[in-house]
């Protein structure tokens, strides 16, 4: 007896893949791949390094080609890729006016900063973008609680249960960072960013904030350890969201530790901007097979439709590189001329950081918004 094959669209393929009855975001697979298991990537950076330096190249060429390999590669593209859901979308344009005009501030202060102070400038870029990756783990987490609460269980998580886990989240990156501080060898490539911190957090013979901090991140994880073993045997225990937090502060707080801290951070940022692009782009298919894309953003919608797997969508992200590479051309040919006889250091330095952080600024400014949309997945779940 012949059996007739019924064809599936490509809105009903997608939505088949997501798992709407347990706790993981899309499914395990999808989730392991871009969210924890990804963890992966994060001490390939540094591994690029080394071997650079083993090659025979110079300790800041070697250091030098990292970052603008994964500028390019990874970083460059998750940061151009909230312009799809913010400047690119006329929904959160018209929810957030004073958001869109006032970013270009930012473009003006960098390229200040980079040239009066660049120690100043990468001191507030550090401490700036470590509360954007951990914000941004949060706000995974967040999206966690809410399947949890809303699609699963249909429970009401405890607030002693969340402020335990952004407690752990929160500190996990700090304490080895806080003792490189007070023993004023808190640097980044070439920048000593000691000369930007006040002399009160440095004093190599009284670590006193180090040792504040490490007992507050000791606090979080004997609380951590406890909520989650409670958890587990009551069969409360998300382990998606388990997983993805505990790999996270075994990673955060031992990246610190590397002696080449602006190529370890590129750890770090690696995973953060593979999980950034993964949830972004799914929160665009979630709205492109919602119907809204076309009318909100049908620039967006166009690369959208182009491949399920969202190929497109980084592609075009990537393209919007352009926009960094003219300013870092701009300014390595301005510095030259403001600054005659500008080492070979700092002349790139001043160009690649003024080229990445005058839009990563504003990918953090943005974002600070987008992470409060916890319901961003629940399109796919009502399907």
């Amino acid at each position: 007896m012949a059996s007739t094959a019924i064809p599936l669209s490509n809105s009903e393929l997608y939505t088949a893949e997501i798992d709407k009855s347990n706790y993981w975001l899309r499914n395990k697979r999808w989730d392991l791949f871009f969210i924890t298991l990804s963890v992966v990537v994060v001490p390939l950076p540094y591994v690029m390094y080394l071997l650079g330096v083993h090659l025979g190249l110079e300790d800041d060429i070697s250091r030098n080609l990292v970052n603008t390999f994964v500028a390019v590669a990874i970083g460059g593209p998750h940061m151009m890729s909230t312009f799809l859901r913010t400047g690119l979308d006329e929904r959160f344009k018209e929810r957030y006016p004073t958001l869109v005009r006032s970013s270009i501030i930012i473009p003006i202060l960098v390229i200040s900063l980079a040239f009066l102070n660049l120690s100043l400038m990468l001191t507030f870029f550090f401490f700036w973008a470590s509360l954007h990756v951990l914000h941004q783990v949060t706000y995974i987490v967040e999206l966690y609680n809410h399947k949890e609460a809303n699609f699963v269980r249909r429970s009401t998580l405890s607030p002693v249960s969340r402020l335990i886990d952004y407690a752990i989240v929160l500190t996990s990156l700090f304490p080895i960072a806080m003792w490189k501080i007070s023993q004023g060898a808190f640097e980044i490539g070439q920048n000593d960013l000691g000369e930007a911190i006040p002399d009160l957090f440095q004093q190599p013979d009284n670590p006193w904030f180090f040792i504040l901090v490490s007992v507050v991140f000791c606090c979080a994880l004997l609380s951590y350890v406890v909520k989650s073993i409670y958890e587990y045997y009551h069969g409360v225990l998300n382990l998606p969201k388990f997983s993805f937090i505990s790999l996270t502060v075994l990673v955060a707080f031992f990246t610190p530790l590397l002696p080449n801290l602006d190529t370890a951070f590129q750890g770090l940022n690696t995973w953060h901007s593979f999980q950034y692009l993964a949830i972004t782009f799914y929160i665009i298919k979630i709205r492109q097979m919602a119907g809204d894309l076309e009318t909100d953003a049908p620039l967006v919608a166009r690369y959208s439709r182009r491949s399920k797997d969202a190929r497109a969508l980084y592609g075009f992200s990537a393209a919007l590189l352009v926009g960094s590479a003219l300013i870092f051309l701009l300014v390595y040919v301005l510095a030259a001329i403001v600054r005659p006889g500008i080492d070979g250091n700092s002349h790139f330095d001043i160009a690649y950081y003024t080229a990445i952080l005058s839009f990563l600024w504003i990918h953090y400014y943005h974002d600070h918004f987008l992470f409060t949309d916890f319901e961003a997945l629940d399109g796919a779940y009502a399907n």
